[in-house]
């Protein structure tokens, strides 16, 4: 985590560089990202044009309600969001994940009074299963209501199990695909041997990855072979492969210095070849599905 100081420096840095959609969730800081995201976009960005997207689902305060997507909660949390954002509205409110004590359809037509009550532009998902998502597009469709635009999931090179059911699904129903750690944690950027305080310390990755290590070790070193044919740094390779598949629109990346930001954006340079992307993609094995808890 970065305090406000060096955080707004990199805010400030993605406008400069051409960013203008910035993602974040009530849950994390709780809450404090919110509130300097929306500080320094108020200083530095001309509101109408930032695409602004949060999330609801994750427990912000004990108790029954302080958690999940009821109505209740997605009414009390959607305030509280726009509080800490300093705006009007978001342009993309995100279920986190889905929520198994909740109807569906008291969750969509909250989501649809939301939208409805001008505090939200679009709605949008993330982490499920495709047959949760079906469920929740057919519900909408049904009953009239707003429709999910886009699905933040988790999806990259040695991570690609999305693949099989819900990007055929979001390609079919034009949904924008924004996933979520396109560079697994760091995992394709840098040597298999190489350890950082991250990747000693950080649990979530571990849970991720730690379980598939040698069968992913082959495609990282693939990455590293493509980006020394490009004299690029991996990052380049990794990002390039996500934004050439069909259909992503933009990947999440997470930025703690402002060489992040200035590598992925590098990224666009990048054309790979088919023969470039079935040598990324050919040592690849199914993977045990997670993240959607």
């Amino acid at each position: 985590m970065l305090d406000e100081e060096q955080s707004r420096l990199i805010i400030k840095k993605a406008l400069e560089l051409g960013i203008n959609f910035f993602d974040t969730a009530n849950v994390y800081s709780d809450g404090t990202s919110e509130e300097i995201l929306g500080r320094a976009l108020k200083d530095y960005a001309n509101r109408d044009e930032m695409v602004l997207a949060t999330k609801v689902y994750n427990r912000m305060h004990e108790g029954p309600n302080g958690a999940g997507l009821s109505r209740k909660a997605i009414m009390s949390e959607i305030d509280k969001s726009l509080k800490r954002l300093g705006t009007d509205y978001v342009d993309l409110y995100q279920i986190h994940r889905w929520d198994y004590h909740t109807p569906i359809e008291e969750t969509m037509e909250a989501l649809h009074d939301v939208v409805k009550a001008g505090k939200a532009r679009y709605i949008g998902a993330s982490a499920m299963y495709t047959w949760q998502f079906q469920k929740a597009l057919y519900v909408a469709e049904k009953n009239g209501w707003t429709r999910f635009v886009s699905m933040q999931n988790h999806l990259n090179l040695i991570y690609r199990e999305e693949e099989r059911e819900m990007l055929p699904l979001c390609k079919e129903e034009k949904i924008g695909v924004i996933p979520y750690s396109p560079l697994a944690s760091g995992r394709l950027t840098r040597d298999w041997t190489v350890s950082t305080h991250r990747s000693e310390t950080d649990q979530i990755q571990k849970s991720k990855y730690d379980g598939t290590t040698e069968a992913d070790h082959l495609v990282v070193e693939r990455v590293a072979a493509i980006a020394g044919k490009h004299g690029v740094p991996r990052i380049h390779i990794a990002l390039a492969w996500l934004l050439q598949k069909e259909p992503i629109t933009a990947p999440i990346i997470g930025a703690t210095k402002i060489s992040h930001l200035e590598d992925a954006v590098g990224a666009l340079s990048i054309t790979l070849t088919a023969q470039e992307i079935t040598f990324l993609e050919e040592p690849y094995t199914p993977h045990p599905i997670i993240g959607f808890n």
